[in-house]
């Protein structure tokens, strides 16, 4: 029995070392790969997304990808910034000589009154959502971070810009081949998605606009702006009585199980349009975007304007092609996972 019992215990200590040695050769496998693949080192630099929160983000997946099959010795990263940290949150990432920055909720209209310079993107939908820090050379123009590789500039500005307008009118055609021109569309959110949304909309001759916001200063706010600046956009705040093209959702409702939905069923019903798209992205579906499809609608997720706002993004930085399918595809599995 104690002859057994040794033996027992040898083999089980064998075996024990054995799989040590395999987890380990795993390890080490998984680390030189890693390596090969995009090795950080004292010359990577460095892009984020800021957001509160932000743990849900696909961003970094994303870009990440993109990085790798460009070749870049670059990284991104997530930072969750509380909105009143965010003009220190930028100017850190600055001084730090980041390439660049990505902007998520509740940051967006903040960032308008903090970047130095803005595109034109910027001033027309008034949300920043993509900065690009920019050094003065020794001839003294402005150029992008990412295009100096040795001796970094000492005079830095940053550039915000609007990559989501675009991406919004992109990521419906994708999904629904909708087309704004003579429409009506309802939007629930007024903040810097929900603004943008419906200002490019708008410019693109939507007819009827229905505006939902919590805070109606803001839904205000922004209905006089559409009314001056496209006045043959009518607009409402209020749900339509009738039946409209397109609702989205630009809210941060459905983010967590807990919240409630974006729209209010008593006062417009799901069945009343055919196509509704939810900017959020994770969960992939829902509660508002499960209704709809219960209700006999087309549904769509943010997947597809993240997409084609991160791609205007990187080509921005990086001022080349983004490899867009790539992007695609780390955000689907990284969304969905391996399906």
């Amino acid at each position: 029995m104690v002859f057994t019992r040794t033996l027992m215990i040898k083999v089980h200590n064998k075996i024990e070392k054995l799989s040590l040695l395999f987890l380990n050769l795993i390890s080490i496998n998984f680390f030189v790969s890693y390596q090969n693949q995009f090795e950080i080192n004292a010359l990577t630099r460095c892009c984020a997304v800021y957001g509160h929160p932000v743990s849900h983000s696909a961003s970094p997946a994303m870009h990440n990808a993109a990085f790798r099959h460009l070749k870049l010795n670059w990284v991104y990263l997530a930072f969750d910034v509380l909105p009143h940290k965010l003009k220190n949150a930028i100017s850190g990432a600055q001084e730090m000589k980041f390439i660049g920055l990505n902007l998520t909720v509740p940051h967006k209209i903040f960032a308008f009154e903090i970047v130095d310079v803005m595109d034109n993107s910027a001033k027309n939908w008034g949300a920043v959502n993509t900065i690009r820090f920019e050094g003065k050379d020794v001839a003294g123009n402005w150029r992008p971070l990412s295009q100096f590789e040795s001796e970094m500039p000492t005079e830095l500005r940053s550039n915000g810009f609007n990559t989501d307008a675009d991406a919004i009118t992109s990521a419906l055609y994708e999904e629904f081949k909708y087309t704004p021109d003579n429409t009506t569309v309802l939007i629930l959110g007024a903040g810097g998605a929900g603004r943008v949304a419906a200002l490019k909309l708008a410019s693109c001759g939507i007819k009827q606009l229905y505006i939902i916001n919590r805070t109606l200063s803001k839904a205000v706010e922004l209905s006089d702006e559409i009314r001056k600046k496209y006045p043959d956009v009518s607009v409402k705040l209020d749900y339509p009585s009738g039946n409209v093209d397109l609702v989205i959702n630009a809210t941060s409702l459905g983010l967590t199980n807990s919240d409630p939905m974006p729209v209010d069923l008593t006062k417009f019903r799901l069945n009343k349009t055919s196509c509704v798209y939810d900017m959020i992205y994770r969960p992939s579906e829902t509660l508002f975007l499960k209704t709809a499809r219960e209700s006999g609608c087309k549904t769509a997720n943010g997947l597809s304007m993240l997409l084609w706002q991160g791609v205007k993004a990187l080509e921005i930085w990086t001022q080349k092609p983004a490899p867009i399918e790539i992007m695609r595809e780390a955000l689907i599995k990284n969304i969905y996972g391996n399906i």
